[in-house]
C-alpha cells in the first residue's frame, strides 16, 4: 500500500472542499436574486460575531441575569420585529460588509439592514466549537471567557467595547489598529518588561534584533486581511485599497521597534502605518486614526482608547492580564 504524503492530502482537502463550493455555487446560481453571492471563505475573511457585539442588547441582557432565560425569551419573541440598536461591532462588521471584504455570520438573530449568510443559534452553550468548521479568522464577542476559550483553541479572538462616544467612521475603508506584544506577537518581550524592567528588555531587544518574535493570537487575522490588501496591490491599486491597518504600540523606535518591523518583513507581513509611542497614551492617536476596532491586551489602553471614542477590543493574552498599569494584580490564594 502506497503512502500518502502531507502534500497529497491537502491537495485531496482542498479539491474535496472545491467540489463542495462548486456544488453550492450551482444550486445558489438557480436561484433568483439580486444579492451578491457570497465569496468563497478562502477569498474572504469570516468574521463570528456575538449578538451581544453586533447589537445593543444591554436591556435584554438585563433581563436574562435578573428574571432568567424564560422571561428573557418571552422578551425577545414578542419585540422580535423591533430591529435592535446597533452594537459596539457593528460599523466594523457593516463596512466590511459594504466592501465585500468579510463573509460574515453572527451567532443569533437577524434583524439588521446587513446581508449576513450564515447564522448559528446555540442555546445559550459556547459557539466556540463551531468556530473552525465555519472557518473564521476572527471571533469578536462580550463574554471574555468565551473569548478566553477561543484563543486557546488557536482563534484569534476579542472582548468588545462600546465607546464613551461616538466618532464618524469611514464608509469605505476598512481601518484596524493593532497593538504589537502579546496580540500581534508573543508576550516573550513583555514578560522581560515585567520581570527585569526596561533596561534589561531594551538589551534583549537589541541583542535579539534579527530573531522573529513568536506569534501572538492576533498574527492569523492580519495575515488574512493581508492577502486580501494584496490583490490590490498586484492590480497596482495601493492607494485605493479598502483595508488600512495600524501598529499602535508602546515600544519605541529607537530602542525596541527594528525587532518589531523584522519579525513582520520575516512573515511576509505588511503595515501600513507603524506607530511607536515610547509609553505614550495611546488614547489621543487613536482618535486621529479613527479605526474602526482596536486590539490591544492591556485592559488600561482599552479604557483609555474607549473614552475618546474608539471601539476597543480587549485580547486576553500573556503576562500583561496579571498586571494593571505596570502594577501586579493581586491573584486569589489558591486552596490546598
Amino acid at each position: 500500500m502506497s503512502e500518502m504524503k502531507p502534500s497529497d492530502v491537502a491537495a485531496a482537502e482542498d479539491s474535496s472542499e472545491e467540489q463542495d463550493w462548486n456544488a453550492a455555487k450551482t444550486f445558489f446560481d438557480s436561484l433568483k436574486s439580486n444579492k451578491p453571492r457570497p465569496p468563497k471563505p478562502r477569498f474572504a475573511v469570516s468574521i463570528a460575531v456575538s449578538s451581544r457585539t453586533l447589537f445593543n442588547m444591554v436591556a435584554e441582557r438585563k433581563i436574562y441575569e435578573e428574571e432568567g432565560v424564560e422571561k428573557y425569551v418571552a422578551f425577545q419573541v414578542e419585540h422580535e420585529n423591533e430591529p435592535l440598536k446597533p452594537g459596539p461591532a457593528f460599523p466594523f462588521v457593516k463596512v466590511g460588509l459594504r466592501t465585500s471584504l468579510f463573509t460574515h455570520f453572527q451567532l443569533a438573530f437577524n434583524l439588521s439592514d446587513l446581508t449576513i449568510e450564515r447564522f448559528c443559534m446555540t442555546g445559550g452553550k459556547s459557539p466556540i466549537g463551531y468556530l473552525e468548521a465555519y472557518m473564521t479568522n476572527l471571533y469578536l464577542s462580550k463574554d471574555s471567557d468565551k473569548v478566553t476559550e477561543a484563543i486557546e483553541a488557536g482563534i484569534a479572538a476579542a472582548t468588545v467595547f462600546m465607546p464613551e462616544k461616538e466618532s464618524e467612521l469611514s464608509d469605505t475603508q476598512l481601518r484596524v489598529a493593532f497593538d504589537g506584544d502579546a496580540v500581534l506577537f508573543s508576550d516573550e518581550s513583555e514578560i522581560i518588561v515585567k520581570q527585569h524592567g526596561l533596561d534589561t528588555f531594551f538589551e534583549h531587544e537589541k541583542h535579539f534584533e534579527n530573531q522573529p518574535l513568536a506569534q501572538g493570537p492576533l498574527k492569523c487575522f492580519l495575515e488574512a486581511l493581508g492577502k486580501l490588501q494584496r490583490k490590490f496591490y498586484s492590480k497596482n491599486e495601493r492607494l485605493n485599497c479598502p483595508i488600512r491597518t495600524f501598529l499602535v504600540t508602546a515600544r519605541s523606535a529607537a530602542s525596541s521597534g527594528a525587532r518589531v518591523l523584522k519579525t513582520l518583513r520575516s512573515w511576509g507581513l505588511e503595515i501600513d502605518e507603524a506607530l511607536f509611542l515610547a509609553g505614550a497614551p495611546k488614547g489621543p492617536l487613536l482618535q486621529k486614526i479613527q479605526p474602526h476596532i482596536f486590539f490591544d491586551d492591556q485592559m488600561f489602553h482599552i479604557e483609555g482608547a474607549k473614552d475618546l471614542g474608539t471601539i476597543a477590543a480587549h485580547v486576553p493574552y500573556g503576562i500583561g492580564q496579571k498586571y494593571h498599569k505596570g502594577k501586579l494584580i493581586e491573584q486569589p490564594a489558591k486552596k490546598e
